[in-house]
């Protein structure tokens, strides 16, 4: 069943059974610009980045890079006052190039390579979260050679399962993320002995798309009680990073957690500690801001099972390839009538290749196009070109208008685009 889109995003509706995003038809993008197509909403983005400000005044809002990359939906982010959450050089220089703010920049990843922390520091960002004894060293080094102070915060798994998938539950003992909360002490104590490192805050990251703030609430407890002995220790702990995960709503029977309801649970808690709050959302600002058009190409009725065949596969959204991810399916022109239950598949050479398995969906004819919600975040970011496929465009509408923020590529791209 369709559902009620405008729970995905207050800007999607239906004109004349036939689909919009922000008063732009989605049919006439997918005729001029080609299938598939990423489409954003621009005022879903500003207005998620807001509703953050409003519900934690006081906190530095840093954007998740990682769920989405393109440098004019970072732009527009940090217009909004929003600094950036990276965890590669690549994404240093994407939030660089849109304006963001070294001093609102904070760097975790468990694998952080000499050239990306040697930029970084020459950049003099915010925070590094650092998640090894080994960075630590690497990073005081850099610093040293480099003439400067390095601001860093430990990456702290507490322990808390945040009852997501386990492929994004990150804040686990036996996670490969930072260190564990029990052995925190030595680190900072390590850190506070290294001339060229500053400490200044705790990171934690828990997981994402978590849909119970439960987690957050038992984590920031942990935090806060390694902040009180660290800060009567002698530290001078300026910022807790709690790190990002709220999730979205996929299936159209899920509640969708907003910013206000993480303040509730956590604000008290952080009541009487003095260190400035950051936090790292990523896919609850421009998850349900995307939507991926697709193109029928063939229906296949094989007897036991039916098959919609779409230009739009793992190439382009493998999340429900690796994680088994619901992602909500609709037709961008309704025509009322009979549904059927079909497997939404791909044109990858792979079994694993579709959009959706045994979904109930209006019967489509070729040519005709399905749209694919809550695609904003972790889809172009982890698109491929694999079996040599070029990715997709993506456009940003906004109150009626449209603009190209990422042309198709094409073979002469991915073949010779790098090349010597």
């Amino acid at each position: 069943m369709e559902g009620i889109l405008s729970e995905y995003n207050p800007y999607l509706e239906r004109k004349n059974d036939s689909l919009y995003l922000e008063g732009v038809s989605l049919k006439k993008l997918a005729e001029e610009f080609g299938t598939p197509l990423f489409v954003y909403s621009a005022s879903y983005i500003k207005d998620r980045i807001r509703t953050y400000r409003e519900a934690f005044p006081q906190a530095l809002i840093c954007y998740a890079v990682k769920a989405n990359f393109n440098p004019e939906i970072v732009k527009i982010i940090g217009e909004e006052g929003a600094g950036a959450d990276i965890v590669s050089g690549g994404e240093l220089v994407v939030a660089l190039k849109a304006g963001v703010d070294p001093s609102k920049i904070v760097y975790a990843g468990v694998g952080k390579t000499l050239s990306e922390l040697e930029l970084a520091v020459s950049k003099e960002i915010l925070m590094f979260n650092v998640e090894s004894r080994d960075e630590l060293y690497i990073l005081d080094s850099i610093a040293n050679r480099l003439g400067k102070k390095a601001r860093i915060a430990i990456r702290v798994n507490p322990d808390v399962n945040p009852l997501t998938h386990p492929y994004i539950s990150t804040g686990l003992r036996k996670s490969k993320f930072g260190v564990d909360i029990s052995q925190a002490k030595e680190e900072y104590k390590l850190a506070r002995s290294l001339k060229n490192i500053e400490v200044v805050g705790i990171h934690c990251h828990i997981g994402s798309q978590i849909l119970d703030i439960a987690p957050y609430k038992e984590a920031v407890l942990k935090i806060v009680n390694l902040y009180r002995e660290l800060m009567k220790e002698g530290f001078n702990i300026r910022y807790i990073d709690i790190g990002g995960g709220l999730g979205i709503k996929y299936k159209p029977e899920e509640v969708e957690p907003s910013p206000f309801d993480l303040a509730k649970e956590i604000l008290p808690i952080l009541g009487e500690v003095e260190a400035h709050l950051i936090l790292e959302p990523g896919r609850s600002v421009v998850g349900n801001a995307g939507i991926l058009i697709a193109q029928v190409l063939f229906l296949k009725d094989k007897g036991i099972k039916h098959f919609v065949v779409v230009d739009a596969g793992m190439n382009d959204l493998v999340r429900p390839s690796i994680y088994g991810a619901y992602h909500h399916i609709v037709t961008v022109e309704k025509k009322d009538r009979a549904y059927i239950i079909a497997d939404i598949v791909g044109p990858i050479c792979e079994t694993g290749d579709f959009l959706a398995q045994d979904r109930r969906i209006e019967f489509l004819e070729k040519g005709e196009y399905i749209a694919v919600l809550s695609a904003g975040a972790y889809s172009f970011s982890m698109a491929s070109h694999y079996n040599m496929r070029p990715r997709p465009a993506e456009v940003l509408v906004e109150k009626g208008s449209y603009r190209l923020i990422r042309k198709r590529e094409d073979y002469n791209y991915i073949l010779y685009e790098n090349s010597y």
